[in-house]
C-alpha cells in the first residue's frame, strides 16, 4: 500500500470535518487536533512532540528564531542584569514580580523551611560516597513526600503553596549535603541571614567549625546562573513534571522526575558534557582538527554546546554566561586555558560556513560550565545547580498544571508490531 497523504487547508469557514486553529499571545498558532480521532480515526504523528503544542502555559515563551527568552513577559536579560533568583522564583510561581511586601513574605517562609528534618539527612548515609549528585537528589527529593503529609491536599490552594515553598526552600541545603556527604563533611545548615544564593555556597563549602565568608562576586554569578536557569518552556524535565502531576502525583515526586530527566547528557549534563570537550582538545592549536572532524558525517565525534533544539540564533542566555564566566575570572586573577579554548572556539565556528548555514551558534552550556568550575565546583555539581534553578520553574509548572482540567495525560502510539496471532496448540 502506498502512503497516503492529508492535505491541511486553513480555512475561516467550519464544516464538519475542520479543526479550530488557537491563537496564542505570542509565537506560533496551533491546530487543536483534540477530535482528530473521535471524528477521522486519524493520530497525529509527531515523535518527541517537535510539533505538538502539548499544554497552554502563560509562564516562558523561547522565540528560537530571534534568540528570545521571556519570563512571564520579561527578557531574561534583564532579569539577569537587574534581578535576584528569590524574585523570579516568585514571578515565575505568581506571574508578577514580587511587591516590597509579598517579597518579604516570600523570604520569611523560605527561611522557615529550608531546613532539611534531620531524618532525611540520615538518608545520605544509605548512599555510597561516590554516588553522582543527580542520583542521591532523585531518590532524596523523593522521599520527601514520606514527610510531609500535612500538604498533600492538592485541592487546597495553601497546601499547594506551602508544598512548593518546601521544594525551593531545603534543595539548596539538599543539593549541597549531596556534595558533602561525597567528601565525608558535616553538613552546615542555612543562615537566614543570608540570600539564596549566597547561602548555598555557604553550605557547599564552609566547614563547620569555621566561619566561612561567601565572595559577593561569586554569589552574584551564582544568582544569574540561577535566574537563566530557572525555567525554559515545555523541555524534557518540565514536560516529565507536567505528565506526572497529571496523574495527581504529589509535588516532591513529580520534582523527583523531573530531576531523573535532567540528569541526561542531553539535557542538564550537557554543560559538563562541555568542559570535557574542552579539556580532550588540550589547546587551541587543536581547534582546526577538532573542527574538520565535526563536519565529517562518518566521524562520531560531535561539538557540545553548539546549536539547541529550539534556538537558530543565538542562546540569549550564553552571552550573559559568557560575560560573567570573564568576570568571574578577572576577579579570581585565574587564567583558565580552557575559557582561551572556548573563545577561540567560539570564534572559529562562528566564521566557518558549516556552522553559519546550519546556524550552529554557542548555547547557554557552551559558558556555563567554566564558569562553575572557576567558582570550585566540581563537575559531578555542573547539573545539581541546574536543578536547583530549575526547581523554581517545575514547581511553577506543577502549579499551573493544577488549574487544568483535561485529566491525566495519555499520548498514543503508532502500533508497528505483530498482528493478532494465537498461542501454540490454541484452536
Amino acid at each position: 500500500m502506498g502512503t497516503k497523504y492529508v492535505n491541511a487547508v486553513i480555512s475561516e469557514e467550519s464544516n464538519e470535518n475542520s479543526l479550530p486553529v488557537l491563537d496564542g499571545t505570542l509565537g506560533p498558532s496551533a491546530v487543536d487536533i483534540q477530535t482528530l480521532y473521535a471524528r477521522n480515526g486519524l493520530l497525529a504523528f509527531d515523535p518527541g512532540f517537535r510539533s505538538t503544542a502539548a499544554c497552554k502555559s502563560s509562564i516562558t515563551f523561547v522565540d528560537g528564531d530571534k534568540g528570545m527568552l521571556l519570563y512571564r513577559g520579561y527578557p531574561i536579560e534583564e532579569l539577569a542584569e537587574r534581578s535576584e533568583f528569590i524574585e523570579v522564583a516568585y514571578l515565575l510561581m505568581h506571574g508578577d514580580l514580587p511587591t516590597p511586601s509579598q517579597r518579604k513574605t516570600f523570604d520569611d517562609a523560605l527561611g522557615y523551611y529550608n531546613i532539611l528534618h534531620e531524618q532525611v539527612l540520615s538518608f545520605y548515609r544509605g548512599f555510597r560516597r561516590d554516588a553522582h549528585p543527580m542520583a542521591v537528589m532523585v531518590g532524596v527529593v523523593g522521599a520527601l513526600s514520606a514527610f510531609y503529609h500535612d500538604v498533600m491536599n492538592m485541592r487546597d490552594a495553601n497546601d499547594r503553596e506551602l508544598a512548593t515553598i518546601r521544594l525551593i526552600g531545603k534543595m539548596p541545603m539538599l543539593a549541597a549535603a549531596s556534595y558533602t556527604y561525597s567528601i565525608g563533611r558535616p553538613q552546615r545548615y542555612p543562615n537566614n541571614k543570608l540570600d539564596y544564593a549566597t547561602n548555598f555556597l555557604q553550605m557547599m563549602f564552609g566547614a563547620p567549625n569555621r566561619e566561612y565568608v561567601v565572595d559577593p562576586v561569586l554569589s552574584r554569578a551564582l544568582d544569574v546562573i540561577l535566574i537563566l536557569h530557572a525555567d525554559h518552556e515545555q523541555n524534557a524535565s518540565t514536560s516529565t513534571v507536567r505528565l506526572a502531576a497529571s496523574s495527581g502525583a504529589n509535588p516532591f515526586a513529580c520534582i523527583a522526575a523531573g530531576i531523573a530527566s535532567l540528569w541526561g547528557p542531553a539535557h542538564g549534563g550537557a554543560n559538563e558534557a562541555v568542559l570535557k570537550m574542552l579539556m580532550e582538545i588540550g589547546t587551541v592549536e587543536n581547534i582546526p582538527k577538532v573542527i574538520e572532524r565535526a563536519k565529517d558525517k562518518n566521524d562520531s565525534f560531535r561539538l557540545m554546546g553548539f546549536g539547541h533544539r529550539i534556538y537558530k540564533n543565538f542562546d540569549p542566555r550564553s552571552l550573559v554566561i559568557q560575560k560573567q564566566a570573564k568576570k568571574v575570572l578577572a576577579h579570581l586573577g585565574k587564567d583558565d586555558p580552557l575559557l582561551e579554548i572556548a573563545m577561540r572556539l567560539e570564534e572559529i565556528a562562528l566564521k566557518d560556513e558549516y556552522f553559519i548555514e546550519r546556524k550552529l551558534y554557542p548555547n547557554v552550556d557552551f559558558y556555563s560550565g567554566i564558569l562553575l568550575r572557576a567558582m570550585g565546583f566540581p563537575m559531578n555539581m555542573f547539573t545539581a545547580v541546574f536543578a536547583l534553578a530549575r526547581t523554581a520553574g517545575w514547581v511553577s509548572h506543577w502549579l499551573e498544571l493544577q488549574g487544568e482540567s483535561h485529566g491525566i495525560d495519555r499520548p498514543r502510539q503508532l502500533y508497528v508490531g505483530k498482528t493478532l496471532r494465537h498461542y501454540p496448540g490454541k484452536k
